[in-house]
């Protein structure tokens, strides 16, 4: 399996309005391979949305090393493409024209941009919505359309931030569920946050567990569990089991 993503001995300090030194995180090492599904999980302020926005090019890492197919990260790129809790979607635009818009930047083709659109909306479950404004859509709808979009525009690996976050539970299972099928069938690589225990087991086919600010690493765990990913893996014995070795860590971070 090649790796496809390297973070090696990453650390991020900020400054604050004292100009007192901040550690965010503290000497991160993660790996994803190619078409692997990777998640971060770790209680809220932990660095989580930091450490994706250094591999999504968007900050830079105070010392240590970000490398895609051993190249090093300058800055954000085509090969990389994040889906954030809030949909970023044009509201002015309809949901075809939506994920159209990326692929209109790239100057790819009228006839092929609209061939893309129709396969990925169709992948999100999302025919038929195609004219529909944003504000006419409800929050699963949009995070579809956001997620369409950022498969249409066909980026080497997937950064996703919480994206089911401002979700209702009901909503946040399907589409839990529905990136799972999404994930199986076009085989793509994810790095995907969240502070949600479940959804990490969920998703994930290994899990990084992140201890309180500073962030770091606390263990890794391969996630061994068989055949399709659903509501009903929630109750599996062998869920339980990886969900309570995590809650374990994580109460023994909190101090408490």
């Amino acid at each position: 399996m090649n790796t496809k993503l390297k973070v090696e001995h990453l650390s991020k300090v900020f400054l604050n309005k004292r100009g007192e030194k901040l550690k965010a995180l503290d000497d991160i090492c993660i790996e994803v391979d190619e078409s692997e599904f990777v998640v971060l999980v770790g209680p809220s302020g932990c660095g989580k949305s930091t450490l994706l926005n250094i591999i999504g090019g968007l900050e830079k890492g105070t010392e240590g090393s970000v490398k895609i197919d051993d190249r090093e990260i300058s800055g954000p790129g085509a090969d990389r493409g994040m889906v954030f809790q809030g949909y970023s979607l044009f509201p002015w635009l309809d949901v075809r024209k939506n994920v159209e818009f990326g692929l209109k930047m790239q100057g790819v083709p009228k006839a092929e941009r609209e061939e893309k659109a129709k396969k990925y909306l169709e992948l999100v479950g999302l025919s038929g919505f195609e004219k529909a404004l944003p504000r006419e859509l409800s929050g699963g709808m949009k995070q579809r359309v956001a997620i369409a979009r950022t498969l249409a525009a066909n980026p080497e690996m997937l950064l996703m931030d919480e994206p089911f976050g401002a979700l209702d539970a009901q909503t946040r299972v399907v589409m839990q569920e529905l990136l799972a099928h999404i994930s199986a069938q076009m085989k793509n690589t994810i790095l995907f946050i969240t502070h949600d225990i479940d959804e990490a087991i969920l998703l994930g086919q290994r899990i990084y567990v992140m201890t309180p600010r500073p962030g770091r690493i606390k263990k890794m765990i391969e996630v061994n569990i068989e055949g399709e990913r659903n509501h009903n893996t929630l109750v599996r014995p062998e869920f339980l089991a990886i969900k309570r070795d995590i809650m374990d860590m994580l109460w023994a971070e909190s101090g408490v």
